[in-house]
């Protein structure tokens, strides 16, 4: 089982319009509802490779069921989302059918208790004894510790269960010290954490703050991974256009399915690749075409070896 961490889960909602104008009233032609946060995006992507997954974090309110209401119609995930008091948040992507552009807006999500928080640890603490590899996914919701997750690593390195960290800002400045065996931050992310914009110094000063292996994700130049075995690139064969929400939860997914089945870096990689651009091309936000990543996979994703 794959063990997923979202502590502030959202029911994503997609409107798509003809076009988006400022100051102006739109008629949605179309309207999708999902579970979200990206660690139930990963999960979601895992899942579809097969994969056993269990999800846990936050879940409240009238928006909470519904997130659970999804998650029951999902194949090999489990839900063991922690009961909150308040209300999950809504995240909503605007898609500009003209441009194929999309906006996001994003709520804070709800205030966490400290008999919440404690009761999340000991789920958590649970869940890790039957756990082969942890996702520690996303923001942190109002009440959580800002060090919350450098304690979650530390966590799962006592109980010998890798862990892959994506956040940003002072959460994962905190956890990176507690030496996770992966973080996939954006090169905004890196650039934020190690002070450079040259991806390939920021990488290799992100491992010396204790990451194990660097996997940074470069938008449409693909990922650079900075690892103990090496250093590689990984890009499609073309530039893909379309609604790139949830491809960064996509290339985790790819990551961590290929860490647990011990595949080499450059497998990993490739996969990593294949699933985010097929998520850029997905008609709904969030999901990955099938087809357009058996395509991907067939004309070759481009890894390139570099000296360390």
């Amino acid at each position: 089982m794959i063990l997923t961490v979202t502590l502030n889960t959202a029911l994503d909602v997609t409107y798509r319009v003809p076009a988006l104008q400022p100051h102006a009233s739109h008629r949605v032609r179309e309207v999708t509802e999902r579970p979200g946060g990206k660690g139930l995006n990963v999960a979601r992507v895992l899942a579809a490779l097969g994969h056993e997954v269990t999800v846990t974090g936050f879940a409240g309110g009238a928006t909470g069921a519904v997130v659970r209401e999804g998650l029951a119609g999902t194949d090999r995930v489990t839900d063991a989302l922690v009961p909150l008091a308040g209300q999950t948040r809504r995240t909503v992507a605007v898609v500009d059918e003209t441009t194929g552009d999309t906006t996001q807006f994003n709520e804070p999500g709800p205030t966490v208790s400290p008999a919440e928080w404690q009761a999340f640890q000991d789920a958590y603490e649970s869940l890790l004894a039957g756990a082969a590899a942890v996702a520690l996914c996303g923001s942190l919701p109002p009440g959580v510790p800002v060090g919350a997750y450098a304690g979650l690593v530390r966590d799962a390195r006592a109980a010998g269960v890798p862990v892959l960290l994506d956040t940003s800002g002072e959460p994962l400045r905190r956890a990176i010290a507690a030496r996770p065996d992966l973080i996939k931050p954006n090169a905004d992310e890196l650039a934020e954490l190690t002070g450079s914009h040259d991806p390939v110094r920021a990488t290799h000063s992100a491992r010396r703050r204790g990451a194990r292996a660097v996997v940074a994700s470069l938008g449409a130049e693909g990922l650079l991974a900075v690892t103990p075995e090496g250093r590689w690139r990984a890009a499609p064969p073309a530039r893909v256009r379309g609604n790139p929400t949830g491809a960064g939860d996509s290339a985790v997914a790819g990551l961590l399915s290929g860490l647990v089945e011990d595949l080499p870096w450059p497998a990993r990689l490739t996969r990593a690749v294949a699933l985010s651009a097929a998520t850029v091309l997905s008609p709904t936000a969030g999901e990955f075409d099938s087809r357009a990543y058996e395509d991907l996979l067939g004309r070759g994703i481009a890894v390139t070896a570099e000296a360390a």
